[in-house]
């Protein structure tokens, strides 16, 4: 046996990402992420999901979101993990943002349930704390893409995934065998990041799934849908909530309200940036020129500020989104978090949702449970802080902002390899996502595809 992979999370879900890579005694955990979604998910996060076989002797992380390293600061604090984490720079200086925000809502979601008294648990507790977050920012390992480093397991390396900043897909190899973890595949032609990288040829390639069984649309056709939107908008004289993925997602959405502006097809709205990690995640994005494609170079290098409608404001302090409840449209509020679990955009939506000129726009995926899927499904209320809020805003969609390549696109990767993998393992997408995008391999490809569950192990 060369490599044995076992499946400790986000194998038949979107969300916490945790492969466990074992290989002569010695343990290396690819991606450590939290489980967001339905209360029996987020319940597991509490679980040692190590408590077989013991902790992993390092990690490497695949990019800086939360559902594949919130569980960072659980496995350096409760777990006790004091090994190296491997990612990009870039990954490395999100995270010093990420982390402590994620502790941060921990402690004051908990804080809140105590208030409120809506908690099933007395007293609510975080899942970890800021001091938990601290311990695992001290175990990070900035890596640059393309060098070949060792691990307990072999030696890895990184390659430019185009996902989010830092984003990156793995490789590791041990006595000829190769395995590919592709993390979350970014897409071709959008703004601000390098294209994805082709893969190299593998034994076994992980292959994230989210979009399996859909296609977006093309980049025109994602500045029209806002374009039309924010037309819309003024019409209602009502004020936009987007929630929104602080990383990626928050930074492309600027991007084009601002190209939008400069072409003359949308008014120059105030657009409020109210997520504290967004704006300090700008900011790193800023500081990492390498990462970005021709446009953002060309506009950078022109003076121009790609990432800055022309009435953006920062709200930086609570006090100052708290004054957004008054505030009169139209106007947009991009805020976190992306999927509506946490975070300031739950303060908007409860203020803003009963309101039938305003609107709320999700930009990204949703996951099965989370309050976005709710409203993207149609949900009439929602609860927010143990109470229940009516829908009467208009809610609409925008999936061809996601940072996740579609069918179409996670097949132009795969096929974009010199050699096709040996073996495909479908992860990281619910289960008719991952059915629809194992018939397409299979037929167009001809390459074998594992469908592993949660707790399953593949032989490599």
């Amino acid at each position: 046996m060369t490599f044995q992979v076992r499946m400790l999370g986000g194998a038949s879900t979107v969300t916490g990402s945790k492969f466990l890579v074992t290989r002569n005694e010695s343990k290396v955990l690819i991606d450590c992420g939290l489980l967001q979604g339905s209360r029996r998910l987020r319940e597991r996060n509490w679980d040692d999901p190590f408590r077989a076989g013991g902790l992993p002797d390092e990690v490497m992380i695949t990019h800086a979101h939360i559902d594949h390293t919130g569980f960072l600061p659980r496995l350096a604090g409760a777990l006790g993990f004091k090994g190296a984490v491997h990612a990009t720079a870039a990954t490395v200086s999100l995270l010093g943002v990420m982390l402590p925000d994620s502790a941060g809502l921990q402690e004051e979601e908990a804080a809140y349930a105590n208030r409120k008294g809506y908690s099933r648990h007395e007293p609510a507790l975080p899942l970890y704390t800021r001091a938990d977050a601290d311990l695992a920012l001290r175990l990070l390992t900035p890596r640059p893409y393309h060098d070949w480093f060792e691990v307990p397991v072999g030696q890895a390396r990184f390659s430019f995934a185009g996902h989010i900043l830092g984003s990156a897909f793995i490789s590791l190899e041990a006595q000829g065998t190769r395995l590919v973890f592709s993390g979350d595949v970014g897409r071709w032609d959008v703004p601000v990041l390098k294209d994805p990288e082709p893969p190299p040829p593998a034994d076994l390639l992980l292959l994230e799934s989210t979009y399996g069984d859909r296609t977006h649309q093309t980049g025109t056709g994602i500045s029209e849908q806002l374009a039309t939107m924010i037309d819309r908008l003024v019409a209602r004289e009502g004020v936009m909530v987007v929630p929104a993925f602080s990383i990626g997602r928050t930074q492309e959405v600027l991007f084009r309200i601002r190209q939008l502006e400069d072409e003359g097809r949308t008014p120059r709205l105030p657009v409020y940036l109210d997520s504290p990690m967004a704006i300090s995640a700008t900011e790193i994005y800023r500081q990492h020129p390498e990462e970005y494609d021709l446009e953002m170079r060309e506009l950078v290098s022109a003076g121009a500020g790609p990432l800055e409608p022309d009435r953006l404001e920062i709200t930086r302090t609570v006090e100052a989104s708290k004054r957004l409840n008054r505030l009169e449209g139209p106007a947009i509020i991009l805020s976190a978090s992306g999927m509506a679990t946490g975070g300031r955009v739950v303060h908007h939506l409860k203020r803003r949702l009963p309101q039938r000129r305003d609107m709320v726009v999700f930009v990204g995926y949703q996951a099965s449970g989370t309050r976005g899927r709710s409203l993207i499904d149609g949900a009439t209320r929602v609860k927010i802080h143990g109470e229940w809020v009516p829908v009467r805003a208009q809610v609409d969609r925008l999936d061809a902002f996601s940072a996740h390549a579609d069918r179409e696109e996670l097949i132009r990767w795969v096929d974009s390899a010199s050699h096709l993998p040996e073996r495909i393992a479908l992860v990281h997408g619910e289960p008719e996502a991952r059915r629809a995008l194992a018939e397409v391999l299979r037929e167009r490809l001809g390459v074998s595809v594992l469908l592993p569950r949660q707790g399953a192990k593949v032989i490599v």
